[in-house]
């Protein structure tokens, strides 16, 4: 008997991704929310009533095949523009070409492939097209809309919300890789359901890396004469390291500090140490995280345990002096430490109240008694004067206004009941009680 060979089916030659792309929306995996029956991106693509969108969506679930499907079915000029190889040129010639099919009564529907990478003289360029009904623009992109693409070309385009694949679509289609003639279905292929299952968990619902995995797995299988088996060990070889979706300056960026920020304020130690290590796994700089914490030790703990900041900042410093990979224990401690640390958030109220004032307030005068008076004139002004030294006093605190007029009773920071904050708040209720009686027996 002849052995099985991988190699004999020139055909089989493409990437099994590519050679498993769906064709029609019946083969069409996930995304049920967009593309289920009834819905409405289903209804346009079917009815060929297709307006302007953007396929907003993380890698591998489904952006550019629905765009393959719409070429497929409708009756408009398809085009197919990257933007990773096309600049401004290349978008006139195009845009210069489905002008003179609008005239002649023929739609032309263009579709760009990452278009968060075009600038925004470049996005400027379809614009006019889009107005006018020249083109119909179909962007696919990873990242947020409302950031990389222009407000403008934005407004005039419905945003699709694409989502990671369910892992059971994932499996789905590993089943249909290995069943199907444009996949595996030729050749007897020996791997389990739990096999499937851990290639399907690695992906982390992009269908494009799931393929891309089982078809190594399947080239580094042992081959006998009657089937190719799959080993546990060549699975564990082939999920040894996973690509986390992160972009340090997109929008998951953003999603997972501000997952960590709020899992500590919640004080909730486990999420805030797993947020951490998505974020440090994802490849994210520690310093960058280590200043996140030395604000947090301010904005959301503050007086209720002032250790919280020189704490946050000695683990900047470890950070500096470990670097990765060492320095993410010095970095759980800070993340922990924080996380069960009392919360006061008074210090971030007073300087936001504060602010607010200094902008939106005439910028009041400085009031005369607490102004120094370094020459006669400034003396004679009566700068300096009533002036009284706080050391002087008995109770080392004086009634003296130090707010100008306009502002006296305005009370910025109004501590909290929490933690070593309480004591603060104990002292400063006496301190005031003590000015109010002063200042009435005057």
């Amino acid at each position: 008997m002849e052995q099985l060979s991988l190699f004999d089916d020139r055909k089989q030659t493409a990437p099994l991704a590519s050679r498993l792309r769906p064709r029609t929306l019946e083969e069409f995996v996930g995304q049920k929310h967009l593309v289920g029956r009834g819905k409405i991106l289903r209804q346009l693509i079917e009815k060929d009533q297709i307006s302007s969108m953007i396929f907003w969506g993380p890698p591998g679930v489904g952006k550019t095949t629905l765009a393959r499907i719409i070429a497929g079915q409708t009756r408009a000029d398809f085009i197919d523009f990257s933007a990773v190889t096309s600049g401004i040129k290349e978008i006139k010639e195009v845009m210069a070409k489905a002008e003179t099919s609008r005239k002649m009564g023929i739609r032309t529907v263009l579709f760009v492939d990452e278009i968060h990478r075009f600038n925004k003289a470049q996005q400027d360029a379809f614009l006019p097209y889009v107005e006018k009904g020249s083109i119909i623009l179909i962007g696919a992109t990873t990242e947020n809309p409302s950031f990389e693409i222009n407000s403008a070309l934005l407004s005039r385009c419905k945003v699709f919300v694409l989502r990671a694949l369910e892992e059971e679509d994932v499996e789905q289609l590993l089943c249909h890789a290995l069943e199907s003639p444009t996949g595996f279905g030729g050749q007897r292929i020996g791997i389990s359901h739990e096999q499937l299952k851990a290639i399907a968990r690695f992906s982390n619902g992009d269908a494009r890396t799931a393929l891309n995995t089982l078809e190594m797995a399947v080239l580094n299988g042992e081959i006998s004469a009657s089937q190719i088996t799959v080993t546990d060990e060549v699975i564990a070889q082939c999920t040894s390291r996973r690509s986390l979706l992160y972009d340090k300056n997109g929008e998951e960026h953003y999603n997972l500090i501000s997952a960590l920020h709020k899992s500590m304020r919640n004080s909730d130690p486990d999420a805030a140490v797993y947020w951490l290590c998505r974020m440090l796994q994802g490849g994210e700089d520690p310093l960058y995280i280590a200043r996140r914490l030395v604000r947090f030790a301010s904005e959301d703990v503050g007086m209720a345990d002032s250790q919280a900041l020189p704490l946050a900042i000695s683990v900047y410093q470890a950070c500096h002096f470990n670097g990765m990979p060492e320095c993410d224990v010095n970095l759980t401690h800070a993340v922990v430490y924080l996380s069960m640390a009392p919360k006061s958030n008074a210090l971030y109220v007073a300087c936001e109240e504060a602010k607010r004032d200094v902008k939106e307030s005439p910028a009041e005068p400085v009031p005369l008694q607490i102004r120094n008076a370094p020459t006669s004139l400034m003396k004679e002004l009566h700068y300096g004067e009533g002036y009284q030294y706080a050391h002087d006093t008995q109770e080392k605190v004086t009634a003296m206004q130090c707010l100008p007029d306009a502002l006296a009773d305005r009370e910025y920071y109004r501590p909290t009941g929490e933690g070593r904050e309480k004591q603060v708040k104990e002292k400063l209720d006496k301190i005031k009680s003590w000015k109010a009686q002063m200042r009435e027996s005057l």
